[in-house]
């Protein structure tokens, strides 16, 4: 039995956005195993079938010791395993998984699901990641891209000199994420999701949210995430929430109660991702979805068809955007978000991107098999 080891930051996005992969790859008879972080998900993929191989993995850490622990946790791994192909997402297990195979002539694939703070940017941190990246995808079978900006950005800079393949980021379930018939009543909902820091674009949210609901009281805007520790907006958080502005929910389990609740998604966020997710679910859904014309945002949206764009950290243009989707017509509001469940069927479904990945799989196994013949 041929096996894959698959290697990750957190279960979470693991068991949420590779849950179909992981269940393609055990039907078609691989061995799965899965190098990630204990979590709240780790009972799942032991039940779906996976073999969990536990790693203390900090993702924003920089100490030199824990991260040569990380390195010797997943030579171990890869000695105890013994696979016949790895797949690694996020940059640690990107790099240091990278080096590994390299040097034991394992076949890997690599996706980048964005660049990260690590990457973007041009201080002694992310030059260090880019040529951490360059010698760790040198010898990769094949690098995935969620857009063609990080593509190019690799490109440019020789990071990744190998085979590249394109994917419409990763996908979405058109089955769990159905379409969601368009909410009754007068009252207009918005709806952010995300992690709430300054990247993702809650402070142009927050200051559309006080423009808007001043001019449009029957509006309501709610916040679904978790405050990050080091985001310093706490205090006017705080207070527009006291005062009625917004209705923070916190994080929850299902996001889809909330969708099918809102007329549209905001998502003004600026952070350097492969693809937004975010978007994917709320336009498969069948809402408009507002976005940044920014690389892992724009690519989920056709601008004025399904939702709109804004300018990068421009509060204006996006209280802009929000009166243009308040000025519509119900019939033309429910018109944009048919579009964007339309678009998402034609170039994000999830079974796209399960079926690069097994194809890229299979010819990796079915060249080591030909070698023994």
């Amino acid at each position: 039995m041929k096996k894959v080891l698959i290697a990750i930051n957190f279960d979470e996005g693991l068991f949420n956005f590779r849950r179909e992969l992981l269940e393609a790859l055990l039907d078609g008879g691989y061995e799965v195993h899965v190098a990630v972080p204990a979590g709240e998900f780790t009972g799942t993929l032991k039940k779906m079938g996976c073999v969990f191989h536990d790693t203390v993995l900090r993702r924003r850490g920089t100490n030199p010791l824990q991260e040569l622990a990380l390195l010797r946790t997943y030579e171990r791994i890869l000695g105890r395993v013994r696979p016949d192909v790895v797949l690694t997402y996020t940059i640690k297990p990107n790099v240091y998984m990278g080096f590994l195979c390299g040097r034991r002539k394992i076949p890997y694939l690599t996706t980048i699901t964005g660049l990260g703070t690590a990457v973007e940017g041009n201080g002694p941190l992310q030059h260090l990641t880019r040529v951490l990246y360059r010698a760790a995808l040198k010898h990769a079978a094949t690098v995935f891209f969620q857009n063609r900006t990080n593509e190019k950005m690799f490109r440019d800079r020789g990071i990744a000199p190998g085979r590249h393949r394109m994917l419409p980021g990763s996908g979405v379930n058109l089955q769990r994420f159905a379409y969601q018939q368009f909410p009754e009543g007068s009252e207009v909902g918005f709806l952010f999701i995300s992690r709430i820091r300054k990247e993702k674009g809650i402070e142009e949210y927050l200051d559309a949210a006080a423009a808007i609901r001043a001019r449009h009281p029957q509006t309501r805007f709610r916040i679904l995430g978790f405050l990050e520790e080091d985001y310093t907006g706490r205090e006017r958080f705080a207070r527009l929430q006291a005062d009625g502005v917004i209705a923070f929910i916190g994080s929850v389990e299902d996001v889809r109660p909330y969708i099918r609740e809102s007329q549209c998604i905001i998502h003004p966020s600026f952070y350097p991702e492969g693809m937004s997710n975010v978007c994917l679910e709320s336009a498969a859904c069948g809402r408009a979805v507002i976005t940044t014309d920014h690389p892992g945002c724009r690519e989920t949206v056709r601008d004025g068809v399904s939702g709109f764009l804004i300018r990068r950290q421009d509060s204006a243009d996006l209280i802009d955007k929000i009166e243009r989707f308040l000025a519509l017509p119900r019939e033309e509001r429910i018109r944009l978000g048919r579009n964007g469940r339309l678009y998402m069927e034609e170039q994000f479904d999830r079974k796209i991107v399960v079926g690069h990945y097994l194809d890229a799989v299979r010819e990796i196994t079915e060249e080591t098999a030909n070698e023994f013949i």
